[in-house]
């Protein structure tokens, strides 16, 4: 396993305001194990020396010597010969920590992902029942079976974009396809644009390429389309990824125009475009019509946009069936690639997909339904409960973003977890520890638990304005 090294001064941005009114070592190992445990240090990262984070934080080197002690106390960090404190996930701990355990806390906000659509059980059952002969061949298929790549061609060519089976390849979701695209796009020292805030795991996936990222900034009021046309030009990315329908975190929608300029200038600058659609059709208006992103141009005009696809929001994470969207000769290319990585996508999940694509557009209505109840519970406790906080405009999709109206994300989150709430820090969305007065609040779960979660959630930022609360480093990360 390769140990990447992370230098004291990136160290101390990601800490940001880390210190408490407790101990300074306890404070400063409670936020290195967040950032470790959400990801934005990963395992197998060697830390900076003692004297060197020392320095850099201006601690005297006792201090950092004994936040790491507590680490590794913890199982966070693991002293080895020749490479110093290498970070680790502490899987000692997880059976006796009841943040292991799946529902073990009260509430649970770190994850935006829906239970599974009530008829999927029966649907699978049909599925086994009327197609035994799945069963006969190999169980799995690098590009999709005709058949599946055929229906969702065609939900595209419904939507308003016109689309062949050519032009599709079936994948393990849509985090499987943000990294088979990564993969294919990206080399080490490439540049890449990502929006801020965005989602955690295609962070990850750029990240993993060896490229270089910069940000484009999602504010209150959206996307700046003079900004993104300036940035496209400056950096000259080789792709870009986007969430520009019910945008995670968000929830926000792009503009048709800003689309078009976006669209238009990143061909002029040779930059494939990622579009990440995997929430396009889930907004709180029912009446509304999504239409893909690559639709705002005239056909033959997108063929640098690579668009995801999934149906982990509106029938079930569980069901990991997503797909890729962009021309034939790419799709060919990411096919060919594929068995260097995994072997396919199994056959019995896309007959599955097949029969619930012909029951989609009552998925989709009982989902939007379902969200449109939780984001109205979730205002409602917010005006009473929290009021200080201000949520973004957001139209769709399974999630919303506060502002907190101060830097303490990470501060509440490990407050939050020791009093039996889970959430997901602000800057997990984020670069550079980019986010600390927001927090994701997801739509996801059943509204009736949402006004409870609410109020339990503001007893822990109210101890938290008021500098009286206990941390414990969370276990999970859930996004």
């Amino acid at each position: 396993m390769t140990t990447v090294t992370l230098s004291a001064r990136k160290l101390g941005i990601l800490l940001a305001d880390w210190r408490t009114s407790g101990p300074a070592y306890t404070a400063l190992a409670d936020r290195i194990g967040l950032l470790i445990i959400d990801g934005r240090i990963a395992a197998h990262t060697r830390l900076p020396a003692e004297r060197e984070l020392a320095e850099a934080l201006i601690l005297s080197r006792t201090t950092v010597s004994s936040a790491y002690r507590e680490l590794r106390e913890r199982g966070y960090l693991r002293s080895v010969q020749g490479s110093g404190s290498v970070t680790q996930i502490p899987l000692r701990e997880r059976a006796s920590s009841p943040l292991a355990i799946p529902g073990s806390q009260r509430y649970d906000l770190t994850a935006a992902c829906p239970a599974a659509w009530p008829g999927l059980r029966q649907l699978t059952e049909r599925t086994l029942a009327n197609t035994p002969e799945i069963f006969a061949d190999r169980g799995y298929d690098v590009v999709g079976i005709p058949e599946l790549r055929e229906r969702i061609a065609a939900r595209y060519t419904e939507r308003g974009l016109p689309t062949t089976a050519d032009q599709i390849m079936v994948t393990i979701g849509a985090q499987h396809a943000i990294n088979l695209l990564s993969r294919f796009l990206l080399r080490r020292g490439d540049r890449a644009l990502i929006e801020s805030p965005s989602y955690p795991h295609a962070f990850d996936a750029l990240n993993a390429t060896g490229a270089r990222l910069n940000t484009i900034p999602v504010r209150f009021e959206g996307w700046d389309a003079d900004e993104i046309e300036a940035l496209l030009k400056r950096v000259s990315p080789s792709a870009a990824y986007l969430i520009p329908d019910f945008h995670n975190p968000t929830g926000m929608s792009m503009p048709i125009e800003t689309r078009r300029r976006v669209i238009r200038a990143a061909e002029r600058e040779g930059t494939t475009l990622i579009i990440d659609e995997t929430t396009a059709e889930l907004p709180f208006d029912l009446a509304r019509q999504s239409i893909p992103f690559a639709a705002a141009v005239p056909e033959g005009e997108a063929d640098h946009v690579a668009t995801i696809g999934s149906l982990s929001k509106t029938v079930w994470g569980g069901l990991r069936i997503g797909w890729v969207r962009s021309t034939p000769s790419t799709i060919r290319s990411l096919v060919a690639s594929r068995p260097t990585h995994d072997l396919g996508t199994p056959t019995f999940d896309q007959h599955v997909a097949l029969n619930a694509f012909d029951e989609l557009n009552d998925i989709v209505q009982f989902r939007s339904q379902q969200i449109n109840a939780s984001f109205a519970a979730l205002t409602t406790a917010l005006e009473r409960y929290i009021p200080e906080w201000t949520l973004f405009p957001a139209e769709g999709g399974v999630c919303t973003w506060a502002n907190l109206g101060a830097p303490v994300s990470s501060a509440l989150t490990l407050a939050a977890h020791a009093n039996g709430v889970g959430l997901t820090a602000g800057p997990r969305f984020g670069l550079d520890g980019e986010g600390e007065r927001f927090l994701r609040l997801p739509m996801s779960g059943p509204a009736d638990d949402l006004d409870g979660a609410i109020q339990a959630l503001a007893e822990v930022w109210h101890s938290v304005m008021a500098g009286n609360h206990t941390v414990a480093a969370p276990l999970v990360d859930v996004v």
